[in-house]
């Protein structure tokens, strides 16, 4: 199974290099209007999100339009274990350990987590039964497996990063729906 996730792993990757500002401009501003509409529509005073990274569909609008909102929003910093610990957005970021951006807010723990309304999060592809395939490293899978089962989770993609079939294992947590620059999509749980 390992061979079939990474294979996939690769073609998003691929795909997602070859897309250039314009588009990821572009995909900045509607996936922020999509992850706008969905907080309001789940009365969402916490948001819990990620700073994307160059490859990953953009999530800085969505933040800037979240906090002027209102919405506390809550980004996860990297701790040894593999484990998610949650800080409040303050403006601040500083590379992480792994290379991906991360806020330098002062954490508030794991259990942080727990106080979002809403959980938007990075993912490599999602399948059409809301089967999340990540990046390899368990992260998301841990945390969104320790929130509480009342938190809605929604991954962030582009739209070719939805796919039919997404090799899965019993510890990959699967997702109430996604958002990409033209969908929302809610799964059946």
């Amino acid at each position: 199974m390992d061979g079939e996730k990474n294979e996939l792993r690769q073609r998003i990757r691929s795909s997602r290099a070859a897309r250039g500002p314009r588009e990821r401009a572009a995909a900045d501003a509607a996936i922020a209007a999509r992850g706008i509409a969905l907080a309001e529509r789940a009365g969402a005073r916490t948001l819990a999100c990620y700073l994307s990274g160059s490859a990953e569909p953009p999530t800085r609008a969505l933040i800037d339009a979240a906090t002027s909102r209102g919405i506390r929003v809550l980004l996860p910093v990297i701790r040894p274990g593999r484990v998610l610990e949650w800080a409040e957005h303050d403006g601040s970021e500083r590379q992480a350990r792994l290379g991906v951006p991360e806020t330098a807010a002062t954490p508030l723990g794991e259990g942080a987590l727990a106080e979002a309304d809403l959980i938007l999060a990075p993912a490599c592809a999602v399948d059409e039964r809301g089967f999340r395939l990540g990046w390899g490293g368990g992260f998301y899978d841990r945390a969104l497996a320790g929130a509480g089962s009342g938190i809605p989770a929604y991954a962030v993609l582009y739209d070719s990063d939805v796919v039919a079939r997404v090799p899965h294992e019993a510890h990959d947590v699967a997702v109430t729906g996604v958002i990409t620059p033209t969908r929302t999509l809610t799964f059946d749980r």
